[in-house]
């Protein structure tokens, strides 16, 4: 296997469907799970923002109760305990994409170490790609928990670099999140936005090295930027 040769992949929403709680939530809340589902991910994701930029770091599992629980009371939902145990639940057996096991497996097979990014906490994230069975083609597991903040601040970036003993630009990072790519971008990595709705590109002032629709397009990225032709070893950098 290629020392030199990386990628690093976001996990939730990227290869993990984070609306795959949705059939759970509505068999629990009738008529009101794609809207709770919906709502949940927007203040997890507005939590862990806010938390990081005032220093008050909570792990991801406390910030996903956190969201679950007021986006119920929002949406003047009563949920027994029990019921908010089962969605939170729900997380350690989110669905992978379609589109996820065949791109891993051929990155895999070509020789490329392969990692995920997450902010996740490490037991969150372990449970997860187990019980999807993605762990198999995971070589790293690196949890913003071990720097007390999220994404997108660059210490949670910076852990790739360290952990993989390459530059950032050396490294390829995949997110269907596009604040996600644009931050791993602004931290100088060789980022590829996996656009599966067809949004627009966040107006924040950056450049990505790539795009496309689906984990397979992100694939075809990674071997034709970091993969040499048949034949050849190693990988070829691009400044």
């Amino acid at each position: 296997m290629p020392a030199n040769t990386a990628a690093l992949f976001d996990v939730f929403g990227t290869l993990l469907d984070v609306y795959s709680v949705t059939r759970r939530a509505e068999e629990l809340f009738v008529g009101h799970g794609e809207r709770l589902a919906r709502l949940w991910r927007e203040k997890q994701i507005e939590y862990s923002r806010l938390r990081t930029l005032s220093s008050r770091y909570a792990s991801f599992s406390e910030v996903t109760r956190d969201a679950l629980e007021y986006s119920l009371q929002a949406m003047k939902i009563e949920a027994a305990p029990e019921d908010i145990v089962r969605l939170l639940d729900e997380y350690k057996r989110l669905a992978p994409f379609s589109d996820v096991a065949p791109a891993l497996a051929r990155l895999h097979d070509a020789g490329v170490r392969l990692g995920v990014l997450s902010n996740g906490d490490s037991e969150m994230l372990e449970t997860a790609l187990v019980t999807s069975g993605l762990h198999r083609y995971i070589d790293l597991v690196l949890s913003a928990d071990q720097v007390r903040a999220f994404k997108t601040s660059p210490t949670v970036y910076a852990l790739g670099p360290r952990a993989l003993k390459l530059q950032a630009h050396q490294i390829a990072f995949v997110s269907s999140n596009c604040w996600d790519a644009c931050g791993a971008a602004w931290y100088g990595y060789s980022s590829f936005w996996v656009n599966r709705t067809d949004a627009p590109l966040e107006r924040l002032g950056v450049k990505l090295n790539g795009t496309g629709a689906s984990l397979a397009d992100a694939a075809d990225f990674v071997m034709r930027e970091f993969v040499k032709q048949e034949g050849q070893q190693g990988r070829e950098f691009s400044a």
